[in-house]
Formats: structure tokens, sequence, C-alpha cells
């Protein structure tokens, strides 16, 4: 017979038990805008991101607060196959205009799978919660680009919230291929004008709106009061952004991606951005242009983003991250 307890301890334990299930679950699959699926991902204490399967791209990663740590333009058509504007489009197998493909590649207009069970990754950086989003060449693909893969994209929260992608690219194919790649954050800042990007000072860029001209960046750091694209060669693995008016610095790390990205349209006209969105983004790529990777069949080439955001402390001159 059971007394009472034994009902109360049962009764405990299931309710334990449930409660680890929901507290373990790894994602939420919902519609997103205009019906297009997505993963939501949170962590005990709150935090969050959010990823499409279309383009299976990062649209939101919000701290404990609620605050969104991305920009999502005001503009930006979920209307495959339109590209998403704002959060971390993925451009793979080229980045921009470096090759005879369309610009940016096309796996940002392609809906990925979730990997149900992924290889095992080594030397991940620890997480409390995550999901593993999978896609194969298909033939669509091959008559564009005649090179068969398989792109794995781990999207993950460490424990202090922060974002990690973990891109893992393998040659399918029986021939070798080469590529460039690049991950495109939008950063949500205060105002532009406001921030500055640290990191890259002394290093050697293409001014992209200058037909591609080289040049060496002697500054400090960057500031912005125009358009601005440079992509610059053999950039370090932490690239700070200080946002002055929100006292903060978002820090960059990249592995497997020698180069880097800054860019902001600033007011020049973008067809999917508001008017005054400029203000408040900033992109910070990290990417692989200048030397295109070369796979081998069989070959599998890692690459990772991880952005965090710490605390600045700001005097009228400079502000020191915390970090």
């Amino acid at each position: 017979m059971w007394n009472k307890a034994n009902l109360i301890f049962l009764w405990a334990m299931l309710v334990s038990v449930v409660a680890m299930a929901t507290q373990h679950r790894p994602f939420q699959r919902t519609k997103g805008i205009n019906g297009l699926e997505k993963l939501v991902v949170r962590d005990p204490r709150g935090r969050s991101f959010e990823v499409y399967l279309y383009g299976g791209q990062v649209t939101s990663w919000k701290n404990e607060k609620g605050e969104d740590l991305l920009f999502m333009s005001t503009k930006a058509i979920f209307e495959p196959p339109t590209p998403i504007r704002g959060g971390i489009p993925v451009l793979f197998p080229q980045y921009a205009n470096t090759g005879p493909l369309p610009s940016h590649g096309f796996v940002r207009q392609r809906f990925w799978k979730i990997d149900a069970n992924p290889p095992p990754l080594s030397s991940h950086p620890s997480s409390t919660a995550h999901t593993d989003l999978i896609l194969k060449s298909s033939k669509a693909d091959l008559r564009i680009w005649p090179h068969k893969f398989v792109y794995r994209l781990r999207v993950a929260l460490g424990h202090g919230g922060d974002l990690t992608l973990t891109s893992r690219i393998r040659n399918s194919d029986v021939k070798p291929f080469n590529f460039t790649f690049g991950l495109h954050p939008y950063f949500s800042v205060s105002d532009i004008s406001q921030i500055q990007v640290e990191g890259l000072q002394n290093l050697d860029y293409l001014d992209q709106l200058k037909n591609k001209t080289r040049f060496t960046d002697h500054g400090k750091f960057i500031t912005f009061n125009s358009q601005l694209a440079r992509l610059y060669l053999r950039a370090p693995n932490k690239i700070r952004i200080v946002d002055h008016k929100k006292k903060k610095t978002i820090v960059v790390r990249k592995e497997g991606q020698a180069d880097a990205v800054v860019w902001n349209a600033w007011d020049k006209k973008v067809a999917d951005l508001g008017v005054e969105d400029y203000r408040r983004f900033v992109a910070v790529e990290p990417v692989a242009v200048e030397k295109p990777i070369i796979l081998k069949p069989g070959q599998e080439w890692k690459a990772i983003l991880q952005v965090s955001v710490v605390p600045s402390v700001c005097s009228r001159k400079s502000c020191i991250p915390h970090t």
C-alpha cells in the first residue's frame, strides 16, 4: 500500500523530472515572420537567440534584460528568395562579389535543416544552450556551383551570455574546391557616431569604396562620419566595438577567418534598409577573402565567431572595456 509519505515523494520526483525536461528542452520550433520557421533557444537565466531555418540566419540575441544585441533592418524582407537584412547572415561559398556567383553566395537563401545527430565538436566552448543546423548542396546548387559540400552550423549560448557560431564545411565531392567565406553580424549600437572600432590599427585594408585600393590604417581606432566599407587583411582574432553612449564594449573573437570587414552604409540608399537605420548598427565581419580556403575531398574546415558584451568605464576622452 502507498502511504502519504510515499505519494508525496513520488509527486516530488515527478515534478522534478518534468522541470528538468522543460529546463533542458534544446529549443522551441515555431513560426516567425510570414510563417517562416525559426528556432528559439533560451538558457536558464532568460538569455536567448533566434535562428531562422531560411538562411540558417540568427536574427536575435538577447541578454537577461531582454535587450537585443543584434540589429534587424526596419525594412527587412522575410520573403524567399530575398536575403534577410540584419542579424548574422552566412556568406558562402563566396564573399561579396569576389567571384562569379551572385554577391555573398547562396546559402543565405536556402532552407537549412535541424541537425539531429551532429558529429562531436572538439575544443568547442562550453554552452548552456545550443542548436545545430545542416545544409547539403542540392541539384540546383550544383548547377551554379559544381561542388558537393556539407555545411554544419552550431549556434550556442555560453555561460556568460556570449554567442558562438561554429561553422564546419566539408568537401563531400571527389575533387577539391576553393571558396571565400564570411559571417556578417549586424551589431546593435546606440548611435553610429558614438562608437569606435578598436584592434585594427596599423593594418592594411582594401577600401571597397575606392575600387579596392590598398591603404594602411594608422589610426588608433575607427570612427564613423560617412559611409565606410573596408576589408582588413590578416586581422587579429579579437576586435572591440566600444559604444560610448551605452558604456559597453562588444568583443568580437574569431578563429579560422584571417580577415575582417568593417561596414556601415551611412546615408547610402539601400532598398531594404530604413532611412535612419544606419545610425543603429555597425557590421564587423570575420571573413576569409584574401586567401581562399582550399578543401580536398573529405576534408573539413572550421571557423568560429564568438561575441560577448562587457561594460566599459568611460571618461570624457575614452572608454576602457572590462575584458
